[in-house]
């Protein structure tokens, strides 16, 4: 599947974004849909997952904070993310088993 991000910006700290993932398949071909992310100099890391029966995981970072939810119809996957914080600084991907997207840039700045 082809996965398109966008919704990455700039944003100060405590403030919101929400990540949008396109799917050009059906989300259910694969077992999971997820979000990650890559800081500079850092290497990729999960921030939360979503499995075909909706079972939902989240990074310990992301608890509390971030929020996945997925709409089968419209093949998206989105991630709400409040509270946002300097270290949320990232390159942010979605991914399912066997694709990933380009990534969309969010910075976290004042």
């Amino acid at each position: 599947a082809q996965l398109v991000e966008s919704g990455g910006d700039w944003v100060q700290p405590g403030g919101s974004l929400t990540l949008s993932c396109a799917s050009s398949e059906s989300l259910f071909t694969s077992p999971f849909m997820g979000w990650y992310r890559q800081a500079p100099g850092k290497e990729r890391e999960e921030v939360a997952t979503i499995s075909l029966s909706g079972m939902i995981k989240y990074a310990a970072f992301a608890k509390g904070r971030f929020t996945i939810s997925r709409d089968g119809v419209k093949r998206t996957v989105s991630l709400q993310m409040n509270n946002l914080q300097t270290d949320d600084t990232a390159v942010y991907y979605c991914h399912n088993r066997d694709d990933w997207g380009q990534g969309t840039q969010v910075t976290v700045s004042s």
